[in-house]
């Protein structure tokens, strides 16, 4: 089954402030103890967004007024620090399905290329903008170009940046190298036939 082709994402956004948040501050490790990733999505932020009780703290994501955003808004070099997986996992199964900074760290902006969410890089000043007319209006809908390289909202449009071997992939739908291998997996199996040391 062909992979789906991500040439846009819209879907209401959320403004979680901060330079460098790091996939520890994403994901706390001790959560990391899963056999697969679902259900990583209700640890997401945990620390930066619960008391030692449970209880909520005050915190973007536990606002009332942005519940089922999908589109997070942050500051640079977001994802940083180890290298887990389980950072934009995270993000996916809370129900993000695309990241708008001013930088992402080099691996976690690979593990998300691989998921089909789409990290793009957008100015300071333009984040901003975004984040204003979000907190003015909630419900407000956001709609990131991934082809054209563009974020829509409120009557504007800002240009960002995805780059071009992301951007290719998710456009083209071939973000996710495993997907792409087992969706050739037949002719593979073809080409192993046909070579004399596979028989042997």
């Amino acid at each position: 089954m062909p992979l789906e082709k991500i040439t846009r994402v819209v879907g209401r956004g959320v403004y979680v402030p901060g330079n460098d948040i790091d996939t520890d501050r994403i994901i706390p490790a001790r959560f990391m103890k899963c056999v697969t990733f679902d259900g990583l999505g209700q640890y997401l932020f945990y620390d930066v967004r619960k008391n030692a009780d449970g209880t909520d703290k005050a915190h973007p994501l536990n606002e009332a007024r942005h519940a089922g955003a999908t589109i997070l808004l942050s500051g640079s070099n977001f994802g940083c620090g180890s290298s887990r997986e389980h950072a934009p996992q995270a993000l996916q199964k809370y129900g993000f399905r695309a990241v708008i900074a001013e930088g992402f760290a080099e691996i976690f902006f690979g593990n998300s290329a691989t998921l089909g969410m789409p990290c793009v890089v957008a100015s300071r000043e333009d984040i901003a903008r975004i984040a204003s007319a979000i907190d003015a209006d909630p419900s407000l809908e956001v709609s990131i170009d991934v082809a054209g390289q563009t974020v829509s909202f409120a009557g504007q449009t800002v240009k960002v940046e995805v780059r071009e071997s992301a951007r290719d992939a998710l456009v083209n739908g071939r973000w996710d190298p495993i997907g792409e291998l087992l969706e050739g997996a037949s002719d593979a199996a073809k080409v192993a036939n046909g070579l004399p040391y596979m028989s042997a």
